[in-house]
């Protein structure tokens, strides 16, 4: 027998005495690996849902944003008039191919002029308001998504008569006090009587009509002398808006198509990118955070039992263990440690992206790489986590260890 010969330590012993090391402390292992196991779970969870909410996000962009196109005159030149957007602006648009619905807006002048819910000055609740007044075309209210939470909204018959009736925003109706129609409420603007048939449960776009009282272009027309539609709202099919805006001018003013003001969305492509790149970054922080914390606990757990083996360790030492085996036995423990709370973590983290992904009726995304990787990530983290204990396993002398182990 060569007594010189290194000592060495085949891979299965290796790996026999690292499982016999974790299992040593059963209790103490699984609450090391319930740590990595929640970091793991955090990161593929905060990764898949950032992937998640981001195609939802950019969805509703798509929806909205990216679908609408206002259209208003350009400021005309000292001296000269104002460019008249056509009071059938809202059929002309219609005509267009990829136009989805289309209205024209108007912010009425009401001077100083109050809206009131009673003609009778009431001492003890406060009866009129300073309200935004707004003309609308019937097509204005499909345009912005309006919806309608109480009664009906005005049509064009109502329109061509200049009936005086007026659909209410959300926020004007609570600050007028009306809650319903069926009781055929009134209000006056200034000293004209409006019957309130329609109040808004809210819109998509346009949002300034959610505090206003909004009527119809032709009672504004024959009250207010409305001259012309301030804005058109257009909504377009998706993919359809650059077209659409190119064609605008030469529809509503094709004798002076410069004139107008063509307000496009920004380039969908560029915002999703900004807006997924946004949500990544901040739930990976968020990630990162809770697996540096198990990472933290792998290295502290390992580090006790590093001191509480002192003793075993000098054993071992005594009988022909070189430092090598040492650190690598320790090593090993780390990293299977993390390794298994890696393959459980991905695991839950992936459940937790299904389970919010079907809560809120969404499509789970999750990129296939983020779970497969996940055991490797949590190898690598608790590899790294015990190599400080492990050099420092390593680096005790037999009869030191030997002293402080009995």
């Amino acid at each position: 027998m060569d007594l010189t010969a290194p000592s060495r330590l085949a891979s299965r012993d290796l790996f026999d005495e690292s499982v016999g090391g974790l299992f040593a402390r059963p209790v103490r292992t699984a609450l090391t690996v319930l740590g990595t196991v929640v970091g793991i779970a955090a990161l593929v969870a905060t990764i898949g849902l950032s992937r998640t909410a981001g195609n939802r996000i950019v969805g509703r962009f798509d929806e909205l944003a990216a679908t609408e196109i206002v259209v208003t005159s350009k400021p005309p030149s000292p001296g000269g008039a104002p460019t008249a957007l056509p009071w059938d602006a809202e059929q002309r648009m219609e005509r267009l191919n990829g136009v989805v619905a289309a209205g024209t807006l108007t912010t009425i002048n009401v001077g100083d002029a109050l809206v009131r819910t009673s003609r009778v000055s009431d001492p003890r609740r406060q009866t009129s308001f300073n309200l935004s007044v707004a003309a609308a075309s019937p097509g204005a209210f499909a345009a912005v998504r309006a919806d309608l939470r109480n009664g009906r909204l005005f049509d064009e018959a109502h329109s061509e008569r200049g009936d005086r009736v007026a659909v209410l925003g959300p926020s004007a109706a609570l600050r007028l006090g009306i809650d319903g129609v069926e009781q055929m409420p009134a209000i006056t603007i200034g000293d004209d009587i409006y019957l309130v048939i329609g109040i808004l449960d809210g819109v998509a776009r346009q949002p300034d009509l959610l505090g206003s009282v909004i009527i119809p272009e032709g009672t504004a027309a024959a009250t207010f002398r409305l001259a012309s539609p301030e804005r058109v709202v257009i909504e377009t099919r998706i993919g359809a808006t650059t077209l659409i805006s190119t064609q605008v001018p030469n529809a509503l003013k094709p004798d002076n198509p410069r004139a107008l003001r063509v307000a496009v969305p920004p380039e969908p492509k560029r915002v999703r990118e900004a807006v997924q790149n946004d949500l990544n970054l901040m739930f990976i922080l968020l990630g990162g955070v809770a697996l540096v914390v198990g990472a933290i606990g792998i290295a502290n757990v390992t580090l006790v039992s590093v001191m509480e083996r002192t003793g075993e360790i000098g054993l071992r030492r005594a009988l022909g263990a070189s430092r090598r085996h040492i650190a690598e036995q320790f090593l090993l423990e780390s990293a299977t440690m993390g390794a298994i709370g890696g393959v459980l973590g991905a695991s839950i983290g992936t459940l937790v992206v299904v389970a919010v992904a079907a809560r809120e009726s969404w499509t789970p995304v999750l990129d296939p790489f983020v779970p497969l990787a996940a055991p490797l990530v949590g190898a690598a983290i608790g590899f790294v986590s015990g190599a400080y204990p492990s050099v420092r396993a390593a680096r005790m002398e037999p009869v030191d260890a030997l002293r402080s182990g009995t």
